[in-house]
């Protein structure tokens, strides 16, 4: 340690002690110490996670890598977890959900998120053609119970499709930082070889590890990989052989999602499969038949229902409510329904017409519906 460190931290410990008491917190009133202090140095919070935007990288033409340095409120993550990341975007904050992509084991305390722009993702088309190194965001701490086991599975399958390779490539830098001696299998999917994120490390990762086999299977043909097509049986027969012994951690498009745990099932080996939704399966709005009102019960404002989620139909009403994932994983958007039945886009499940807490990205109204927005 240097000489100046101890005063430094010394002076950071200090300062934050200073700014926490409530002498300061009385003169701040009725903003926060923290909205003066970011003026000078953004990424200060007393409680919340902020960081800075290091790195901004590239790795195919629709996708955006960051590099992020949290302030000192970030606790770490267990390799497969999500966080929310907050941007600013026109004065709006706007929140989504993305899976640190780097190894736990990462020695300089930075984050690796990776977003896919997809054509309808507003968060993500921003990230991917706006973001700037300097940039300040907003995080969570890190959720989620899709992670590595803390004692490590001796047989590990990793099967992900598309930009569902972030949460897994975690786990896979993870373990080899950790030198797992254990079998690694990691099978991803994209369309093409141009598609695929991470392909050089991947290629480098299964080079130096004897233990690691990658296999990369890509729709269109003629493009290199070790497998053809979509995901199927065929595929972990011929590649994968002892697949059902392998703990399997799974991440991706809902199609190829279901096709796994169809036959995860079928095999009768489901307890063995570990899965993360990164996108939800889209909503089907059936306005023709829809009935009754959506009543906004702290705003006083009232729509008539349109048979959208309550978190579009709030918005589309001018509402601004929390959200975050909005494929209900992260409950960001959780209110109070007082009155009302309304159905999980996920499961169809109907609920009573009681008051309860619902999460509004994945409720749709049945009849009029009363929420506390």
């Amino acid at each position: 340690m240097s000489a100046t460190a101890p005063r430094t931290h010394f002076f950071s410990t200090g300062l934050r002690r200073a700014l926490s008491s409530r002498i300061a917190a009385t003169l701040a009133y009725p903003h926060g110490v923290d909205r003066y202090v970011e003026h000078f140095a953004p990424t200060f919070s007393l409680n919340e996670v902020r960081a800075e935007v290091t790195a901004v990288r590239y790795q195919t033409g629709d996708s955006v890598t960051m590099t992020l340095r949290p302030n000192g409120n970030w606790q770490g993550f267990r390799a497969g977890q999500y966080v929310r990341l907050t941007v600013d975007i026109d004065g709006v904050r706007r929140t989504r959900c993305y899976s640190p992509a780097n190894s736990v084991h990462a020695a300089d305390g930075l984050i690796e998120l990776t977003a896919k722009a997809h054509a309808g993702g507003f968060v993500s088309r921003h990230l991917q053609q706006e973001l700037k190194v300097g940039t300040t965001v907003g995080l969570s701490q890190a959720e989620g119970t899709f992670a590595l086991p803390e004692t490590r599975p001796s047989r590990v399958l990793l099967i992900s499709g598309g930009s569902g390779i972030t949460p897994v490539m975690a786990m896979l830098r993870t373990l080899c930082d950790e030198g797992h001696a254990g079998q690694i299998t990691f099978l991803h999917y994209s369309n093409a070889a141009k598609d695929q994120i991470y392909a050089a490390e991947l290629a480098e990762i299964a080079a130096k590890h004897s233990n690691v086999q990658l296999l990369r299977g890509y729709v269109e043909a003629d493009q290199g990989g070790e497998l053809s097509g979509l995901f199927g049986r065929a595929h972990l027969n011929d590649a994968v052989p002892d697949y059902a012994e392998a703990q399997t951690f799974l991440c991706g498009p809902p199609g190829m999602m279901k096709a796994v745990q169809k036959l995860w099932a079928d095999e009768g080996i489901a307890e063995r499969l570990h899965l993360e939704h990164f996108t939800a399966a889209p909503v089907v709005i059936d306005s023709a038949n829809a009935e009754g009102e959506v009543r906004f019960a702290r705003s006083e404002r009232l729509a008539k229902n349109s048979g959208a989620t309550l978190l579009d139909q709030a918005e589309a009403a001018g509402l601004k409510p929390e959200s975050g994932c909005r494929m209900g994983i992260c409950h960001a958007c959780t209110c109070r329904k007082t009155a009302g039945r309304v159905r999980d886009t996920r499961t169809g499940e109907i609920s009573d017409a009681g008051e309860g807490d619902i999460q509004i990205c994945i409720s749709v109204p049945v009849g009029t519906v009363t929420i506390e927005i």
